[in-house]
């Protein structure tokens, strides 16, 4: 869960929006695959070539409430994700670097929330999971706001269509949470999590993803 406030700015978002539509109409397909956990990062790394480009809407606690994520893999170890806010507008930057990807064991280090816009230093965090047929478990650390928090989280896949995903962050601001996936054809995501927040009172809190996923190119292995 995103951290520290940022300047409003104005933004069309129906604009933003038509553009997305068009993007992805013209666009070459490719293979869908879930972006993360509700709230974690996970340590599979984005395929090579590979852009997942997501239009995300969630309560204000969660993190801003409208914006879009560019997820790309950039080489089989590394990608990189930006996300761009529009109320208020404000840029994220993480990146994430694959040290063992050799499944069932998984490893992965990077940073999360790194925002020049608000001069927010990136959190750097390690992960590791464990994928095993229709299971995947993830546990990790992340250090953010001078404290270390812990990662835990573990998804099912039903089919090919559903997914089943619950995931848990320490620390103030962050929650518990539960999700469904569902992969609407190869090419269309559709997430959405509920969110229990670790902070008393409990609050309740809502999350929709949108993801389409966009093969640019093919590289040599």
């Amino acid at each position: 869960m995103q951290r520290g406030a940022a300047s409003e700015g104005p933004t069309n978002l129906v604009t933003i929006i038509v553009v997305m539509i068009a993007v992805l109409l013209g666009a070459s397909p490719s293979l869908a695959t879930t972006q993360g956990l509700n709230q974690i990062a996970t340590p599979d790394v984005q395929a090579k070539g590979t852009l997942a480009f997501s239009l995300d809407l969630q309560d204000r606690k969660i993190g801003n409430p409208y914006q879009v994520q560019a997820e790309k893999g950039l080489t089989k170890w590394l990608e990189i994700d930006i996300f761009q806010g529009f109320k208020p507008n404000d840029s994220v930057i993480e990146t994430e670097i694959g040290l063992l990807s050799k499944e069932p064991f998984l490893f992965s280090i990077g940073f999360l929330n790194w925002s020049p816009h608000r001069h927010a230093d990136p959190q750097p965090f390690a992960v590791a999971g464990y994928y095993y047929g229709r299971h995947e478990f993830v546990a990790g650390a992340t250090h953010a706001d001078f404290g270390n928090e812990a990662l835990l989280g573990y998804a099912y896949d039903f089919n090919e269509t559903w997914r089943l995903q619950v995931d848990w962050q320490s620390g103030s601001c962050n929650a518990s949470t539960i999700g469904i996936v569902c992969n609407i054809n190869r090419d269309f995501q559709v997430s959405s999590a509920i969110f229990l927040t670790n902070d008393s009172p409990h609050e309740v809190l809502g999350y929709v993803s949108l993801t389409y996923m966009l093969h640019l190119w093919h590289g040599k292995e």
